[in-house]
């Protein structure tokens, strides 16, 4: 064999190759075009909502102000519920619930059975595995207070004659060895007992969430009254998250929602409408809240 055999041999092995390539080009193309446009988008939540015309969402039975479940007639309200039945409202879908807890809804976001988590804290351990759009609200911690007591900044519950219940190994009791070290913090094993232990009179007040305070008192007015604490301010940020997926549209579209709907102050009113089910009024929600 010459060489000008080989020459000839390569270029037809090259021919060869294109054609097949064109080919094979030409049946990926006319696949594309002949896969519905839902089926083609199915890796992307946006799209796929709008495609089968439905949210799917967590719902937490008993979470308030964020979710409350009527048992008699099966529906669903709650501040989370006013921000899922808005955002149907705006991608013209429907709300399917898919009942779970706060752990669970990462777990069910990362196997796919829902494309919205609400309520949830971003922090650093689910920010690995989930994706968190802007935040909803800063949620404020400070104490519900004995009555008689008056306290404005963490510096005046800060006191070894001040004694403060908290429940063991909650963020409660974190921020109140961080914020009140030197005042008498007395761990208990849970929150009913702390109640307990305020509603008895044998500690001056409770350090808490803002949403957990409140909502304590609706159900018991005689335990005092609830201050977001200053000096610092203390939060915990509450968020929404979604799967984690390239195509970062519907996390970056629900973060534009929730920015707009905190700036026109809708959020706060579907706040505020999800405590009064707690019983909580209007006039008690602190005007310190930022949301």
């Amino acid at each position: 064999m010459t060489q000008s055999d080989d020459i000839a041999i390569s270029e037809d092995r090259r021919d060869a190759l294109r054609y097949a390539l064109g080919i094979g080009s030409g049946v990926a193309l006319a696949a594309a075009m002949a896969t519905p446009a839902s089926a083609q988008t199915a890796d992307n939540t946006l799209d796929r909502i709008r495609a089968n015309k439905v949210l799917r969402i967590a719902v937490l039975p008993g979470e308030l102000p964020y979710f409350n479940k009527d048992l008699a007639t099966g529906t669903w309200s709650g501040f989370s519920i006013e921000m899922a039945n808005d955002l149907a409202k705006l991608l013209d879908v429907k709300l399917e619930y898919v009942e779970s807890t706060y752990g669970n809804s990462i777990l069910d976001l990362q196997a796919n059975k829902i494309d919205l988590g609400f309520a949830l804290n971003p922090t650093p351990q689910r920010a690995l595995v989930v994706d968190f759009t802007s935040l909803v609200f800063p949620h404020p911690f400070g104490a519900m207070l004995k009555k008689g007591l008056e306290a404005k900044t963490w510096a005046d519950i800060n006191k070894p004659e001040v004694k403060i219940a908290v429940d063991v190994g909650s963020a409660n009791e974190a921020v109140a060895r961080r914020f009140a070290p030197n005042a008498t913090i007395k761990s208990l094993k849970s929150r009913d007992e702390v109640m307990l232990e305020m509603s008895s009179g044998r500690v001056d007040c409770v350090v808490n969430a803002l949403v957990l305070g409140l909502t304590a008192i609706a159900k018991n007015p005689n335990l005092g009254t609830y201050k977001i604490l200053a000096s610092p301010s203390v939060t915990i940020a509450s968020g929404t998250a979604v799967r984690r997926e390239q195509d970062k549209r519907w996390r970056d579209f629900l973060s534009v929602w929730i920015d707009y709907n905190r700036g026109i102050g809708q959020m706060r009113e579907w706040f505020v409408k999800g405590l009064g089910l707690a019983g909580v009024k209007a006039e008690d929600v602190p005007v310190e809240l930022n949301i």
